[in-house]
């Protein structure tokens, strides 16, 4: 099922690069500001159902490239890595540890397992949220209009 109306094609054409991109900028400022990677992954399922309405399920698969479910297999997979370094540092399990990487000139980089877990959330959102509405939509399409059985 897709969305014959143009405006909302339109629409979703526009809107769902900004949604994206606003739930990157909420996942990166997640642990210092209200953020994070649930409502980040919320975000961009919202972007993804959009354009799924409006372009139907193919579209969505076209898109993302890759099995809703590999999405929630990989953000699971990060969220339990994430707590594994402070594991092997003899703190527990999910401790919060800091890096930082020099790059050339004054610039550095900063990694944190808290950003790695909330990526990992982020993933798992997504996956989840991708994976029920797109069985939704696969079993309506399936179903065909109501009453032509």
């Amino acid at each position: 099922m897709k969305s014959n109306t143009l405006i909302l094609r339109t629409a979703a054409l526009y809107i769902t690069p900004l949604q994206l991109l606003f739930s990157i900028f909420l996942l990166l400022r997640g642990h210092d500001e209200p953020g994070g990677g649930f409502i980040a992954g919320l975000v961009a399922s919202g972007a993804f159902v959009l354009f799924m309405f409006s372009y139907g399920v193919q579209s969505i698969r076209n898109l993302v490239r890759v099995d809703p479910r590999d999405l929630l297999a990989a953000g699971l997979l990060l969220g339990v890595l994430s707590g594994l370094p402070a594991m092997f540092l003899g703190q527990p399990f999910l401790e919060a540890l800091w890096w930082e990487f020099p790059l050339p000139g004054e610039a550095s980089l900063k990694l944190n397992t808290p950003l790695i877990f909330d990526i990992g959330v982020y993933l798992a959102v997504i996956g989840t949220i991708l994976t029920i509405v797109v069985a939704l939509m696969e079993s309506e399409e399936d179903a065909g209009p109501i009453g032509k059985g």
